[in-house]
């Protein structure tokens, strides 16, 4: 079975949906999805879990595909709140701190020993079986470069919207441990993913077909809706367009690859007008 994690609140569903249905879409193996979230109402009134009537639509997505798939979700708040949510970047400009979870899956019990992590702007345009076989023995995770990244800061700063990671040998090393005490002792504009990349000592190098930043290709297997520039007379424009914002894919992205989803995803809708 392939193991995949996202992290988020019931705020951003819909993009949730959309990569879930991207994701059952292009595999034919049996998928688990673990879906981390937490309640942090006191915080911010849009901070709370997903219901169980979403879970209930990804459930129901994965197993229109194969009836062994399931998603469940994992309540994170306690092991939030006693490690950081006090630290330096409990309230980052650009994230909300639920990007932060995934660096408890060291300390759940029970999780298989590989894992898939993806942000919930990525969709999926390819098999995600090619990035779950690929082989991470020795290595504590798998990441492609940061398009933007590699240049400015660094020419191996990875991108951390989709990871393959090797739970075994980041328990050996104190990898998420190290990160984590990073996280709540140094301001980072980029909290979880710049210290991934200080702290991490046996990482390995993926093709940027297993996390697309820019355009969409012939052998793109993850598309990442992230943060991009484009140089229009020599000036920089910065755009953050997500795969919910269906209108902007169309127009400004040319990104029509995803449309028989956002038809599935609309009868859902219907279906569920609550949960949306």
């Amino acid at each position: 079975m392939i193991s995949v994690c996202y992290c988020g609140n019931r705020r951003v569903f819909p993009g949730l949906l959309l990569s879930v249905l991207s994701l059952a879409k292009h595999t034919e193996r049996a998928v688990h999805v673990y879906v981390l979230s937490m309640d942090l109402h006191e915080q911010n009134a849009a901070f709370l879990p997903f219901t169980e009537g979403q879970i209930g639509i990804l459930n129901e997505v994965l197993r229109e595909k194969n009836p062994e798939s399931r998603a469940e979700q994992i309540d994170m708040t306690a092991m939030y709140k006693e490690r950081l949510a006090h630290g330096k970047n409990r309230k980052a400009a650009i994230y909300t701190p639920y990007a932060l979870l995934r660096l408890f899956l060291d300390r759940l019990p029970g999780l298989p020993e590989k894992m898939v992590y993806l942000d919930i702007d990525t969709m999926c345009a390819g098999d995600i079986a090619q990035l779950f076989d690929t082989d991470v023995s020795g290595y504590e995770y798998a990441a492609v470069r940061d398009f933007m990244g590699k240049f400015w800061i660094d020419k191996n700063y990875c991108n951390s919207g989709v990871l393959l990671l090797n739970l075994p040998m980041i328990r050996e090393t104190g990898l998420f441990e190290r990160v984590r005490d990073l996280v709540c002792t140094k301001k980072m504009a980029m909290p979880d993913q710049s210290a991934l990349h200080l702290c991490g000592t046996k990482r390995l190098y993926l093709p940027e077909r297993f996390n697309e930043q820019r355009g969409l290709k012939q052998d793109t297997v993850v598309k990442h809706f992230c943060k991009g520039i484009k140089w229009i007379l020599f000036v920089p424009l910065v755009y953050n367009i997500k795969q919910w914002q269906r209108e902007k894919v169309h127009k400004r992205l040319k990104i029509r690859a995803f449309d028989d989803l956002y038809e599935r995803y609309d009868e859902l809708a219907a279906e569920h007008p609550k949960e949306f």
